[in-house]
């Protein structure tokens, strides 16, 4: 299976403080990669070193390497905002746009140049098709987006992330504020979306890291302890520290 993202000694400074240390680490295409460990533990902050979201917080600094398709996403040609637009992220708490429906979806399109209503139309429509959520929406595109349920809106911002058609979707814990119902569903759409896109996602819940992804990344205190696949790491973890953690024995 091919390489989609690679770190490579990848550092991460706030000012002088240290948050990530020599973390090497591959995300593979089309699969879910699940990142875990305790809070501040690093996982956030890695998951904003992918689409250089780190760049907007004053005293950042980076070594190391980050490549997206062989490429350093740090390179001096590189523009931070076609970089996201191809690495589209997703956050804990869903932060619709106050507007209406379609318009949440046609903003990024918009933004890059998109004015054809037509064009615009069938973006909407297939976004939602494709978080889900046109079923349910459909006679309500000029609705508020505020209007919506919890899961609804953050099924709504992945629809969002869609519409701009990204390669890799990144999640910093996107189900934290949802009921057991619309984890669940956003759950199967994440299943579903890795038939055509990339997903690293951060999350707290032990059980559905297991359920959601194929490969796992324990971080602990800035370094990555244990990389591979779920099941092995969820089984038969190789390092203690992991096994402490899976089991509840901290954290």
């Amino acid at each position: 299976m091919d390489n989609k993202i690679e770190t490579h000694a990848l550092n991460v400074y706030y000012r002088k403080l240290q948050a990530l240390f020599d973390v090497n680490l591959t995300i593979r295409k089309n699969a879910v990669t699940a990142l875990i460990g305790p809070s501040g533990s690093g996982k956030s902050t890695f998951l904003r070193t992918l689409n250089r979201m780190n760049d907007v917080i004053d005293g950042t600094r980076i070594e190391g390497q980050v490549l997206l398709d062989g490429k350093s996403i740090y390179d001096p040609g590189v523009n931070p905002v076609d970089l996201r637009k191809k690495v589209g992220m997703v956050f804990q708490k869903p932060n619709p746009f106050p507007m209406s429906i379609f318009d949440n979806i046609a903003y990024g399109p918009r933004i890059h140049g998109i004015k054809n209503i037509r064009i615009l139309e069938d973006i909407v429509q297939k976004s939602l098709h494709s978080a889900a959520l046109w079923e349910e929406l459909k006679d309500r595109l000029n609705k508020s987006a505020l209007s919506l349920s919890g899961g609804q809106q953050q099924r709504l911002v992945i629809a969002r992330v869609l519409a701009v058609e990204p390669e890799i979707i990144l999640m910093d814990e996107p189900a934290s504020a949802l009921d057991p119902i619309s984890t669940a569903k956003l759950e199967d759409l994440i299943d579903q979306l890795k038939q055509s896109y990339t997903i690293a996602i951060v999350t707290h819940n032990m059980p559905q890291a297991a359920r959601v992804s194929d490969y796992t990344g324990f971080f602990l205190n800035g370094g990555l302890i244990e990389y591979g696949l779920t099941n092995n790491i969820f089984t038969a973890p190789g390092k203690k520290q992991t096994e402490d953690y899976i089991t509840g024995r901290f954290g």
